[in-house]
């Protein structure tokens, strides 16, 4: 026995029931043998996903130790240890370990997004087999199985139907769709798009109405959430752009210790001192140059940047993740459950006699032609409207909470909204004629407490009209004639073309010829806040695009209301995606708007598309269908009450509100955080700058070193000790959100911050060897000389501190209060440098004397010199950013 291989739904669906029973060699009446379930389990295996852990633990943790930035931090960590610099070896090991940590922990958690496909696998189903309806687990399914499924019921695997009775289930965490896809048993005529297979079940989809049996086509990673499963395990997380940058700063900085080695050792062996002794220094100046603190300070930076955005909703997966969403240059946004609420909801009905009851989107009540609704009792029509819309409806009620049809539920609420739900109690239903996909429309028979037979009617429109001989007009019925049926139609035309779904009402006494009474135009509309999300979006230089599994129509119409889709835009399917190549996609994507009727695999090769032509991308979804595009994706975002766990685990970042405003905030405090690294790694490099330059002249030049070991220590202690550290919970600048995205290419080291650094470093080193030299007229070195130079070199490090707070702002603009860690840190490193003065016991350790009070003046307002300069720059160079704006608007004008 041989069962055909590469069987599929896409082929299963094509195929009569009888053919897709002899090609599975089962029996839809008996089920499977239990012998023959053994030889298929052999050669199918269980119906779950495998998923290999072919590296420890153990292991994983150590191959964080590749990384160039660790790499050179070890080497560094190794060559302190032999120079017996035990406390430079110590911070160096911990900021190793803080940083691999949090880059287990990362790639650890984003694994989990295949582990929880594996709960896509409901735990049991119903199954027959030689003749017998058993339950045990869904793992034991195997393909020719036969299953039956009912309302409330998981699909076990993917499921070829034969019989269907009012079967409707919900795929949107495949497809995307949010009406559930009506179920029955006749051969497709095509199966290009998952949505056109309307007698297969997916494996996981819920079944929303109904009961069905099927035959089981796909099992395990056979099935459709199969193929994502293995597209997931093909897919790598991209790394972020501040990895990459770290990744860039580790080799330059490598590159400069090694050239710095270079030449201290060229420059003695010209001089003829020993080349061992030279190496020696060559190598300490090298540890010296590296700033250990900078990893430290970058978690720091990223884990209090979490912090913030938890507050705002907002939970971040992993840190680097945080700063990458402020190079975000373009986002794709899932249309259900991310842009549009999930729910069905009517937003207009136009009644017989042409009323127009809207729903006002942002108070969320109804308006009646333009005011609220008063009285439903003077308005006969509006309340007949609601009758039907309650009869004719098996939506029901449950603590507060309405379930059943997505659209019947939507009626329902509208009933319920304007106190019309007692209307129920009046009527008792004695038959009803359910909506099938050949009527396409629905009738129900009820009796009211004076006997009086009421049928309420609702349905597509032609159907509905075909049935209709009159319609109602203030409380009368009018004959129906063809001018009236061609107003009826431009309503309901009108309401389709905004990408509503319309559904006609009507009653009848008789239930021969009926009346019509109006349309109900129903959506998934827009979630509050979310066009004015998109516009900001697009005033910070980030655009967006929609993705969706929705029709065309649909699609383009949400999207025009959320501005997304404008003239000049183009919407494609995922037909037409298939038919394109990688180049042809690439050149017109960026005039792309809407991307509709698309699948998981269409998904990836858009954002791959769009990565390709060096954007940043964020994807935003909640279904299983998004689960690849995120992890694709350069940020994944997923929505944390209507996200499926897949989607959830695939994401780097997730909404917990679902409110798409809060990628707002987020985008704000990425961008913020990578300009406070900046501004850190400007503060590192030119304090190490000037304190290399001082060891490496004192030791060329032949003279007394002007800092004691003890002392140095100490300036090392500050570099990266809190004043440097609270540079990186620097409150985000509001001008921030208003810039566009920085390039990924640009490196934390640019050429302004090279300037800058070697600025403040030539200051920093040219006032502490002024001090040092006027000091050292006696030409010999004594605790006072060592003393001024070594609080010298403080107060110009604090200085350079508070000019480092922000590259472009002075810091009155920002505010002298608005760091308050920074305050506190800085004014803890003075106190704790008058301690070293003035402390008899620390003045034994670190070999100084007290100064006096004019040293102290004279000494601060030196050291002020740097910070100074730095603010002079930035008022020069604001005045010439403002000239070059007004430089512009005239020549615009």
């Amino acid at each position: 026995m041989i069962v055909m291989s590469g069987f599929s739904c896409a082929k299963a669906c094509l195929l009569s029931v009888q053919e897709v029973e002899e090609a599975l060699e089962t029996n839809t009446s008996q089920g499977l043998a239990h012998d023959e379930v053994k030889r298929r389990q052999t050669n199918h295996g269980h119906n779950e996903f495998t998923i290999e852990e072919d590296t420890s633990l153990f292991r994983k943790y150590l191959e964080q130790f590749k990384e160039p930035m660790i790499l050179l931090l070890l080497a560094s960590a190794v060559v302190s240890m032999f120079m017996k610099q035990f406390d430079d070896a110590l911070s160096i090991t911990v900021a190793i370990l803080i940083v691999v940590t949090v880059a287990f922990i990362q790639e650890y958690r984003s694994e989990k997004s295949l582990q929880e496909l594996k709960k896509l696998v409901p735990p049991k189903c119903h199954c027959l087999r030689e003749g017998v309806m058993e339950t045990f687990l869904a793992r034991e399914l195997v393909p020719g199985d036969i299953v039956t499924v009912s309302t409330g019921d998981r699909v076990p695997a993917d499921v070829r139907f034969f019989e269907a009775v009012e079967l409707s289930i919900d795929e949107s965490s495949l497809t995307g769709e949010e009406v559930p896809a009506r179920k029955s048993t006749e051969a497709c005529e095509t199966s290009t798009h998952i949505s056109d297979r309307h007698n297969v079940g997916y494996m996981g989809s819920l079944v929303r109405c109904g009961s069905g049996r099927g035959i089981v086509v796909g099992t395990g990673e056979n099935s459709e959430f199969g193929e994502i499963f293995k597209m997931m395990q093909g897919e790598e997380a991209p790394k972020t752009p501040l990895q990459v940058n770290m990744d860039s700063l580790g080799k330059q900085l490598s590159f400069y210790s090694l050239c710095i080695i270079g030449v201290i050792v060229g420059l003695g062996w010209v001089q003829g001192r020993p080349l061992v002794e030279m190496f020696t220094i060559g190598v300490s100046l090298a540890v010296a140059a590296i700033p250990e603190g900078l990893p430290i300070v970058v978690t720091v930076t990223l884990a209090l940047g979490v912090l913030r955005m938890a507050k705002r909703k907002t939970i971040v997966k992993k840190l680097p993740a945080v700063e990458t969403l402020g190079c975000v240059n373009v986002v794709c946004c899932d249309k259900t459950g991310t842009l549009t609420k999930n729910e069905m909801t009517v937003v207009e009905i136009i009644t017989s006699d042409d009323q127009h009851l809207t729903l006002d989107q942002a108070s969320g009540d109804y308006i009646l032609d333009g005011q609220h609704v008063s009285s439903l009792e003077s308005n006969h029509t509006l309340a007949k409207v609601l009758t039907v819309s309650a009869l004719c409806n098996n939506a029901h009620e449950v603590d507060g909470q309405i379930h059943g049809n997505p659209s019947e539920c939507a009626l329902m609420a509208v009933v319920t909204q304007l106190n019309f739900h007692q209307v129920q109690q009046k009527y008792q239903r004695l038959e009803e004629w359910p909506f099938s996909s050949e009527t396409k429309y629905m009738i129900t028979k009820s009796v009211d407490s004076y006997s009086n037979i009421f049928f309420s009617l609702k349905g597509a429109v032609e159907k509905v009209l075909g049935l209709c001989d009159s319609y109602y007009y203030h409380g009368a019925a009018s004959a129906l004639t063809p001018d009236d049926q061609k107003r009826i139609l431009s309503n309901a035309s009108s309401l389709g073309s905004r990408g509503l779904r319309v559904i006609a009402l009507a009653f009848s006494s008789d239930g021969k010829t009926y009346t019509y009474l109006g349309l109900a135009g129903i959506a998934d509309p827009p979630r509050q806040g979310v066009l004015e999300s998109i516009e900001a979006l697009y005033q910070c230089g980030v655009k967006v695009k929609m993705i969706t599994g929705d029709s065309k129509e649909t699609a383009v119409a949400i999207a025009q209301q959320l501005n997304i889709f404008t003239s000049g835009d183009v919407a494609i399917s995922g037909v037409d995606i298939d038919k394109m190549t990688q180049p042809q996609l690439r050149d017109i994507i960026s005039r792309v708007a809407v991307f509709y009727r698309t699948s998981p695999k269409h998904k990836t090769v858009i954002v791959k598309a769009l990565r390709s032509n060096e954007l940043v991308v964020g994807m935003t979804g909640d279904g299983v269908n998004d689960a690849i595009a995120l992890k694709t994706a350069d940020i994944g975002i997923a929505m944390g009450k209507s996200g499926t766990d897949v989607s959830k685990e695939a994401a780097d970042v997730i909404l917990v509100d679902d409110r798409f405003t809060s990628l707002i905030s987020a985008i704000e405090e990425g961008r913020g955080i990578f300009h406070n690294i900046r501004n850190f790694v400007l503060f590192q490099l030119s304090t190490s700058i000037a304190a290399l330059t001082l060891i490496a002249l004192s030791t060329l030049l032949k003279m007394p070193n002007p800092l004691n070991p003890m002392q140095i220590l100490w300036v090392n202690i500050l570099m990266d000790g809190p004043p440097a550290q609270s540079l990186g919970v620097e409150p985000v600048d509001p001008d921030v959100i208003r810039q566009p995205p920085r390039q990924v290419k640009e490196h934390i080291i640019t050429r302004g911050l090279v300037l800058n650094t070697l600025i403040s470093s030539f200051i920093i080193v040219c006032g502490t060897l002024f001090i040092f030299w006027k000091e050292l007229r006696d030409n010999m070195v004594t605790p006072r000389d060592t003393t001024m130079t070594f609080t010298a070199f403080v107060f110009f490090d604090m200085f350079n501190a508070l000019a480092c707070r922000s590259q472009t702002k002075s810091f009155l603009q920002i505010g002298i209060f608005t760091n308050k860690a920074f305050l506190l840190s800085v004014g803890g490193s003075i106190l704790g440098q008058f301690l070293v003065i003035y402390f008899p016991p620390l003045q034994a350790v670190f070999q100084t004397e007290a100064l006096y009070f004019s040293d102290i003046m004279f000494l601060l307002g030196l050291a002020s010199t740097v910070f100074i300069v730095a603010e002079i720059r930035k008022l020069v160079m604001s005045r010439k950013f403002c000239c070059r704006k007004s430089y512009n608007l005239d020549n615009i004008v």
